[in-house]
């Protein structure tokens, strides 16, 4: 066993919270933990939001985000405490011993400069290599990851490739400066499972074939499993279990763990559809000002009350667009909507306030699709005077029924939203839309934000509302598992069209189309060697073509 190139040893991190009306204060986000990382190992850090993973994770360079404080512990990389270090030995580390994959590539990369210029920067300016050799090891690394003309590719700028490619280009340099240890941060959670799929293998084997250690931070167990060797487990800075990957997936000890691996397993039995749809979109083509071509092309589908529609796609197939034309905010060109028995007009300004009443929506950011300046009975109670004109004590006292059916209690109606969890603010959006008594609500990606325990949580609680209130929803997702928990029905769209439609059962069920096909198959499972088969099975599939 050979030593530990990343060795932690009882760490506290801390941080100064300025809470309203009250002295600022010091705080403790990491409770004491302590791991080794080996050379050429990976070790998964698994939690949820506000659990200490990224903090962690950018200890082990020394540094602290957005006012945290490393307090206590030690932090050894390659046999010395960097903590103890001076600043000139630090800044010799990053980006030279130490490399960083961040969750959002597009906002990370320079959108004025080439992608080979920002690739090759850290290894030329840490000396590692001269600008010719570290553009070749570029363009190595850029073909080793998958990336498409990997000889030219680094004269592109950011816009000029996709989300995977451009998180694959990041994987490139953090790589470049031949590093002993490159933390990914969330590196592929905002990718759609087809490309996700893609960028895990190519960081696999790029983690492999150069033989860095890494941290690999995520809130999803299934994808950690196929990259880790070991996985350390944290709930509210403190490290709740940790152990070889085999054992945290298949024999999990703690309960919390356990919830973790059990996620997702709602059961929801699918409805039979009533004769009359309370939503039918029909025909629809529409395209955005300035745009050459069509977005959505001849769609059609049915939603009934009490029912879930789920809508599936990659990123660009439509589905937020078709949500756009439902509610007016983009005339389609062609085609037509019926809603609750009447033709709804195309734009919203012909629309009446019974038609924005009965048809609600609830977004995928509930940070930005709240006032921060309002209390939550505020955000709550303004559907119900613009809409019923209900005012005083009378509104406070459904503002609090509609408080106790979100599960959150009177308590909160006059909390503000930075003082609410995620899943709480998403549970708020929930009771503004329901105070407006619709017949559907268009809820668009509002698990994705989520941790996977909140995100089960909400989904549950949506499933409740919907048998209480007779609500249908129409669910726009890129999650496989959230489509199985909670759908009647299920369109899959790709480039615009509607590619599958039917029942839950129709849709999961074989013979399927190319796409469909690769779209289930890409759902990451709670299994190891997953990752491996689907490669596999795919490459046997392209030799057969």
């Amino acid at each position: 066993m050979s030593d530990p190139l990343l060795k932690v040893r009882d760490l506290k991190i801390g941080a100064t919270v300025y809470p309203p009306g009250e002295k600022p204060h010091d705080i403790e986000i990491v409770h004491g933990v302590s791991f080794d990382l080996a050379p050429g190992k990976v070790l998964g850090l698994i939690g949820e939001s506000g659990a200490g993973k990224s903090t962690i994770g950018l200890a082990s360079m020394a540094y602290g985000r957005g006012g945290v404080k490393i307090t206590g512990g030690e932090v050894w990389v390659n046999g010395r405490d960097i903590l103890k270090s001076p600043l000139k030995d630090i800044r010799n580390l990053r980006g030279a011993e130490v490399t960083y994959v961040s969750q959002s590539a597009a906002a990370s990369f320079n959108p004025a400069k080439k992608i080979m210029d920002q690739v090759v920067e850290a290894a030329v300016e840490q000396k590692k290599f001269g600008r010719k050799e570290a553009e070749e090891r570029a363009r190595t690394l850029f073909s080793k990851l998958g990336l498409p003309d990997p000889n030219n590719i680094g004269e592109r700028y950011p816009h000029q490739v996709s989300g995977g490619q451009l998180q694959r280009c990041m994987t490139a340099l953090a790589l470049c400066p031949e590093p002993d240890l490159v933390v990914f941060d969330e590196p592929t959670t905002a990718l759609d499972v087809t490309t996700q799929i893609d960028v895990l293998m190519a960081i696999k084997e790029a983690i492999r074939d150069t033989g860095v250690a890494a941290l690999y931070i995520t809130h999803d167990l299934a994808v950690v499993a196929q990259v880790s060797d070991d996985i350390m487990v944290l709930r509210m800075g403190d490290m709740v279990e940790y152990g070889h990957t085999d054992q945290i997936i298949n024999h999990p000890k703690e309960d919390y763990t356990k919830a973790l691996v059990s996620v997702r397993s709602i059961e929801h039995e699918e409805k039979q559809p009533t004769p009359e749809p309370v939503l039918s979109v029909q025909n629809i083509t529409a395209r955005y000002k300035g745009l050459n071509f069509d977005v959505l092309k001849n769609v059609t589908v049915d939603l009934h009350p009490g029912q879930t529609l789920a809508v599936v796609g990659e990123s660009g197939s439509g589905k937020s667009t078709l949500a756009r034309v439902i509610t007016g905010l983009l005339p389609p060109s062609d085609g037509q909507i019926d809603f609750a028995g009447r033709t709804l007009s195309r734009d919203l300004a012909g629309r009446t306030r019974e038609d924005l009443r009965e048809l609600q929506m609830i977004y995928q950011m509930a940070d930005v699709a709240m006032n921060p300046r309002q209390t939550v009975g505020t955000i709550i109670g303004r559907p119900l005077e613009f809409y019923f004109n209900i005012r005083g004590s009378e509104k406070r006292k459904r503002i609090i029924e509609l408080l106790d059916e979100i599960e959150l209690g009177e308590k909160f109606i006059d909390r503000y939203p930075a003082e609410l969890s995620g899943g709480q603010k998403q549970r708020v959006c929930i009771a503004r839309s329901l105070a407006a008594k619709p017949k559907m609500i268009i809820c668009d990606e509002v698990t994705s934000a989520l941790d996977p325990l909140v995100a089960d949580g909400i989904l549950k609680l949506l499933l409740d509302l919907q048998k209480i209130e007779d609500v249908a929803y129409l669910f726009i997702t890129h999650d496989l598992a959230t489509v199985r928990a909670i759908s009647d029905s299920i369109a899959v769209m790709y480039q615009g069209k509607v590619q599958r439609y039917g029942s839950k059962s129709e849709v999961l069920s074989p013979p399927f189309d190319d796409y469909t096909d690769l779209l289930l198959s890409s759902v990451p499972e709670m299994k190891l060697g997953w990752l491996e088969e689907v490669v596999a099975h795919r490459k046997m599939e392209s030799a057969g073509n």
